[in-house]
């Protein structure tokens, strides 16, 4: 496949360099059974700039400055996400206790204790990092298009999407068990807002890239 591609941009090279337009190009290869994106790849790669040769783009590289600035990030964001629902749930648990259950108050606290300390290290490290990264982004744009960054993006849309399902799976089991309460439908709803939010953020961040 990876020679497939270098030869699908040889060949809008090629094109370019005889004077063909873009949308042409790109109507060959699509007549040729070439995907949208392996197209627009080829295409893309070189620079709209009037000149005799075709200019190919900057590419993005993988660094390990970038793969270490990126695995502290969605690092942090997870411990945050998790130690909030964390956080939420023992407060709907001093809210709303469960008879049934008399001796965890200690461990509660303690728990609430973890959480808070959690939250007060991790969330401003992913704040600060989610703003550093993102004035590098508008220096380099290139950058948005870094593999650790968008294998790290979908990993965690697909973290989130299992957390969604699992949690919608866990209100109809329980619905239809006949044993909602209103503990239950509170947690429910706080997974399902911390993971909702995580993945619409990263979607709309990945299709506002796609467009531009």
């Amino acid at each position: 496949m990876a020679s497939g591609i270098q030869d699908l941009e040889w060949f809008a090279r090629e094109s370019l360099l005889r004077g063909l337009g873009k949308p042409e190009i790109r109507k060959a290869m699509l007549d040729a059974g070439w995907t949208e994106d392996q197209v627009r790849n080829a295409v893309d790669a070189y620079a709209d700039v009037t000149f005799p040769v075709p200019i190919p783009k900057p590419r993005p590289q993988l660094s390990a400055r970038d793969a270490f600035l990126y695995l502290i990030l969605f690092t942090t964001l997870y411990f945050s996400s998790y130690n909030l629902g964390s956080l939420i749930f023992e407060f709907i648990d001093k809210a709303l206790p469960d008879p049934t259950v008399r001796t965890y108050q200690m461990f509660g606290w303690d728990s609430m204790r973890w959480s808070a300390s959690a939250l007060i290290v991790a969330f401003p490290t992913f704040l600060f990092l989610s703003y550093y990264i993102g004035k590098d982004l508008t220096r380099n744009p290139v950058k948005r298009f870094s593999p650790i960054r968008r294998w790290l993006t979908y990993l965690t849309l697909f973290v989130a999407s299992c957390v969604l399902i699992g949690d919608v799976t866990t209100l109809i089991y329980n619905a239809l068990g006949g044993e909602l309460t209103s503990r239950l439908i509170l947690k429910v709803v706080t997974v399902g807002a911390i993971a909702g939010t995580v993945f619409g953020y990263y979607l709309s961040d990945l299709r506002r890239e796609e467009r531009e």
